[in-house]
């Protein structure tokens, strides 16, 4: 973009100097709002990913004790009809949030399995909530992560290049217009001495 020296150009950078270095401290504010909620993210998905290995070693010592005519009633009642998650808005970011599991009515019999089944079951299900809750986990810092990369090219760009910009073409406005006024100054001198001269004549006296 070609600057031109001109006053209404200076006071034309001026305003925008003004408004880049009013606006930068607020994307600088979101942009550690957002890298704080990554790193809250990251912590919560490193907790669900350890609970998630916790609960299937826990899960791991009942599949020996299936047997064929059990596991038809086992499957059925961990089928995932649906995940239910709502969404909130963060730093300017609609993120989602693990509500819950809905599973599949249970269709086994208390007295027809064996003692252990219950147990099994309530690990599994567990076991599969932790793994929605990973997943929603991954979409919300997905989401904060693409938001902070945006932010932080915003603020890179006010800071390494915006700014700087304006504040070079104010200074190359003002030295132009300073030589400007200088050489107005010097001709205007030159001039009025011109004038003296014509008017006092060649001998130093007035006509």
């Amino acid at each position: 973009m070609t600057v031109k020296f001109t006053k209404t150009e200076l006071r034309a950078q001026q305003y925008k100097l003004g408004q880049l270095r009013r606006y930068l401290p607020t994307l600088q504010l979101k942009k550690a709002m957002l890298q704080a909620e990554v790193n809250l993210a990251q912590v919560e998905l490193n907790g669900l990913q350890k609970e998630f290995v916790q609960s299937e070693e826990r899960i791991v010592k009942y599949c020996s004790l299936f047997s064929d005519r059990s596991m038809g009633d086992f499957f059925s009642s961990i089928h995932v009809l649906s995940v239910k998650k709502i969404y909130e808005n963060i730093a300017g970011v609609e993120i989602p949030l693990f509500e819950e599991v809905v599973f599949a009515p249970s269709t086994y019999s208390l007295f027809d399995t064996p003692v252990w089944f219950e147990s099994a079951l309530a690990g599994t299900q567990q076991l599969l909530e932790i793994r929605e809750r990973i997943k929603i986990c991954e979409e919300k810092k997905r989401a904060l992560e693409k938001e902070l990369r945006e932010v932080s090219i915003r603020v890179n760009l006010f800071e390494k290049i915006m700014i700087p910009r304006a504040v070079d073409n104010i200074k190359k406005i003002k030295i132009f217009l300073g030589d400007q006024q200088l050489a107005a100054v010097s001709q205007a001198k030159v001039s009025k001495k011109k004038i003296v001269m014509r008017t006092e004549g060649p001998s130093g006296e007035g006509l």
